[in-house]
């Protein structure tokens, strides 16, 4: 207990409470096959077709929590769009990334849940359904390509923080660091641009059409999701865009980050971040950038 005093546990007891009172839990939103948590941010004045931010926690969080991590509170307030902060309870907090229902279009794992939140709210407050996002740290980046894999049509763009390539963890007994197959966090789930691919487009059976944008972000400490996975990621969505590696832009957007462009930078950017471990912290701004909605 050395170290915490009773300044601290106020502070963290009113951080907890002001991100909380900023949220809006949402309920009886629809199909919710695993028991997922739904809170929103609103923004005070909403656009006429408000833009959906989905924000993904990592094992062991909460929405609320990743709020307090990620928040893009400044943007939303600016721009008008609305930012969910879901919750699930099960596996360690982690996000199912490994079942087949998860990793079936509509078949009814978390995929699902998160995706009937977004339908809510296109409902519920006229969101623009061209313009739905996908965002999240380790277990929610890995979530992160799983959503725009299963539902290309749905999704617009991805940006998200040292995760795996989806369908790294098909198969496994469980999504989290107690429960999934260590192959996977540990780099060792190798597989061509092509093979990855065709396990991508597995999730959604019949589907023919465009797949989202992709922006990710991994550093080389990592050792509890390895570094080799950004490029395992790299590899399956260059391969389901079409782009292949045209460059990287050192120092961007900072001091030892190394930007990693494929074909015009339009489509699938990845971020190499020297000497940084688990996870690599949000960049609101880039996410925002990279969704159109600056």
């Amino acid at each position: 207990m050395r170290g915490i005093t009773l300044s601290s546990v106020l502070t963290a007891l009113l951080s907890s409470s002001i991100a909380h009172a900023a949220l809006t839990t949402v309920t009886g939103w629809g199909e919710n096959p695993t028991n997922l948590e739904m809170a929103v941010y609103l923004p005070s004045k909403l656009a006429a077709k408000p833009a959906v931010i989905l924000a993904l926690h990592y094992c062991g969080g909460t929405g609320p929590a990743y709020y307090q991590a990620a928040n893009y509170d400044k943007f939303a307030d600016a721009k008008g769009f609305i930012v969910i902060y879901p919750s699930t309870k099960k596996d360690s907090n982690c996000w199912d990334v490994a079942s087949q229902k998860s990793l079936t279009n509509n078949g009814g794992g978390d995929s699902t849940g998160l995706v009937n939140m977004v339908k809510y709210l296109i409902q519920k407050y006229n969101a623009d359904p061209t313009k739905i996002y996908a965002t999240g740290s380790s277990s929610g980046c890995m979530m992160t390509n799983v959503l725009l894999a299963a539902y290309p049509d749905f999704f617009a763009a991805g940006s998200c923080y040292s995760g795996v390539a989806a369908g790294c963890l098909a198969g496994s007994p469980g999504s989290s660091p107690l429960s999934a197959d260590p192959k996977c966090a540990s780099g060792q789930n190798v597989k061509t641009g092509q093979e990855w691919a065709t396990l991508a487009k597995a999730m959604y059976p019949g589907y023919t059409g465009a797949y989202p944008k992709m922006q990710t972000f991994h550093g080389t400490a990592d050792h509890f999701v390895e570094y080799k996975n950004l490029a395992e990621q790299l590899k399956e969505w260059g391969a389901l865009l079409g782009v292949e590696f045209t460059k990287n832009v050192t120092n961007t957007p900072q001091a030892g980050y190394t930007q990693m462009v494929y074909g015009d930078g339009t489509k699938l950017v990845g971020y190499s971040a020297v000497n940084v471990g688990h996870t690599v912290p949000v960049h609101p701004q880039l996410d925002i950038n990279w969704f159109g909605l600056a």
